[in-house]
């Protein structure tokens, strides 16, 4: 009997109780904090300030330019790579880590207002429907004329692109013949490796763009297929390089190096150290490897090139990387946008964190790279100018932090590509739209061309490749006349080596510049 009426009277009991705490601690909260803290409910300052120019403001301003006003200035003043992503810009964003997005398989470029086919995706949506280079695009959805119009590539692409499956028609103009077609979008990949091939008998070259969420899966995927063509050594290019995921970086780091060698560590003021290890054999732990870097390899390239520099396993070769030692972690806001916030620094194993210094604000942060042309670095070498801490690796060479990685072997930039008639023909894309008319005057020529190497020694531009650019350069406000001979002999390997993109994409373009690039051709003799 007493058992049933602690049965009865139990959630009684328990529900008093609750309610006692609760008028209770309402009563310490007031006695305690304060107001501020408990009171969610309670506006600040900054929300005021929005709310007023929202309701009082003389011009109509929207709601999302304040809040990236305002998250953008507060930013500003923590460090130059915590960022704030609008609600419409952010699907773009994330889109570019994920290695894909969904559209129609095809790249194009505006030329005299009409949009040409550039380049048809194997197997993807558009080829499926027929879709060729040099066709020109006329309409979009039997309404939307994109032929004639001062448009935007960003607004073609809008067009263009949608879900998954969805359909889009589009009318072209091929030689004097339209056509419609009906094109079902799709999954597009964007390859997060460049090049892959074997470069000399033996020797592989692999280029990684970027570090999305399928860059390990596709190096393993060329490594394979270059270990049974033969590779015994490897360059990994890593120039341009300015970094994504943290994770891509150190899985492949980790088919480099041996035994539970540790690759990185990350730790900040709220977040505790946290080690990324090697956990597996590694696909290539004993061969040659090379690794490029540049100005513009930056963060999770870092990360990778910094890691073998430490453990003696690559010979770093070329320029100093950008210097990006910091961490950033997305996080989604209650209205659609996000917020990428530095939580941490990075460490290479020997304890390295070679962030440059951003204390003097983001404009001369940026414009640090600036200087390094200004200055003569790039040129010259910087191999006198560390001021970072020293560290002594394995095998007692000396490395620093602070400011990027300096390479073992410095490899100068080639001051040629920055006469003035070429700056401005690669600002405006003059030299790629000539070479993709030229290909579509000569097409049957090129189709006869099997490979990139082939074209290395079948497609050698001369006067009249230099005649014709000259003349399509005047249209472009370009006068070429002023070149010297070093700067024209530049232009018609530049040519050959976009006719080879054109024809085979980034591939053929590496296949091809390589063969006369400095720092490629010393990191071969390097690995004689």
């Amino acid at each position: 009997m007493g058992s049933k009426k602690l049965q009865i009277w139990l959630p009684v009991l328990f529900a008093v109780v609750m309610v006692i705490g609760m008028a209770i601690g309402y009563q310490l909260k007031d006695k305690t904090l304060g107001n501020r803290f408990f009171n969610l409910s309670r506006r600040t300052s900054l929300q005021e300030l929005v709310e007023l120019i929202k309701g009082k403001y003389v011009d109509k301003v929207s709601a999302d330019s304040i809040n990236q006003l305002a998250a953008d200035e507060l930013l500003s003043h923590l460090d130059p790579h915590s960022v704030y992503i609008p609600a419409d810009h952010l699907k773009e964003v994330n889109e570019e880590m994920m290695g894909n997005f969904q559209g129609i398989g095809v790249e194009f470029q505006l030329l005299d207002d009409t949009v040409h086919v550039m380049h048809v995706m194997e197997d993807g949506p558009s080829a499926k429907v027929g879709l060729k280079v040099g066709d020109k695009m006329l309409l979009v959805n039997d309404s939307v004329s994109i032929a004639g119009k001062k448009l935007q590539p960003d607004d073609i692409r809008k067009l263009l692109r949608g879900p998954m499956d969805t359909k889009v028609k589009v009318q072209v103009l091929r030689g004097t013949e339209k056509k419609e077609v009906v094109i079902t979008r799709g999954v597009i990949p964007v390859s997060p490796v460049d090049a892959a091939y074997i470069i000399t008998p033996g020797t592989g070259y692999i280029r990684i763009n970027k570090f999305a969420e399928r860059t390990y899966e596709a190096f393993m995927q060329q490594t394979e297929k270059l270990l049974k063509q033969g590779m015994k050594q490897l360059i990994l290019d890593l120039r341009g390089n300015g970094g994504g995921l943290m994770k891509e970086a150190t899985d492949i780091a980790d088919e480099f190096l041996s035994g539970d060698k540790l690759i990185v560590y990350t730790e900040g003021e709220h977040v505790p150290r946290y080690e990324y290890r090697c956990k597996r054999n590694g696909i290539f732990e004993t061969g040659k490897l090379e690794v490029l870097i540049d100005e513009g390899s930056a963060s999770a390239s870092e990360v990778l090139a910094g890691a073998l520099q430490d453990w003696d396993r690559a010979t770093i070769t070329g320029r100093r990387s950008f210097g990006k030692g910091l961490v950033q972690q997305q996080f989604q806001l209650t209205d659609g946008s996000a917020v990428r916030l530095t939580i941490a620094r990075y460490y290479s194993p020997l304890g390295r964190n070679i962030q440059k210094p951003y204390s003097k604000g983001k404009a001369e942060y940026e414009e640090e790279l600036a200087e390094r042309f200004h200055n003569g670095e790039v040129v010259k070498g910087d191999t006198s100018k560390q001021t970072g801490k020293p560290y002594k690796t394995p095998a007692g060479r000396i490395v620093y932090g602070g400011g990027g990685i300096t390479p073992d072997v410095f490899v100068p930039f080639d001051t040629t590509r920055m006469e003035a008639g070429l700056l401005k023909m690669y600002y405006k894309g003059t030299i790629g739209n000539f070479v993709y008319r030229y290909y579509m005057q000569n097409q049957a020529f090129f189709d006869g061309i099997p490979n990139a190497a082939a074209l290395a020694t079948r497609f050698v531009p001369g006067e009249k490749e230099w005649a014709g650019l000259s003349g399509y350069a005047r249209r472009d406000s370009v006068d070429l006349s002023g070149i010297t001979a070093k700067g024209k002999q530049e232009i018609l390997k530049r040519i050959q080596v976009m006719m080879a993109r054109q024809i085979w994409r980034t591939e053929g373009y590496f296949e091809v510049s390589n063969l006369r690039d400095e720092t490629v051709q010393q990191a071969l003799q390097g690995l004689k």
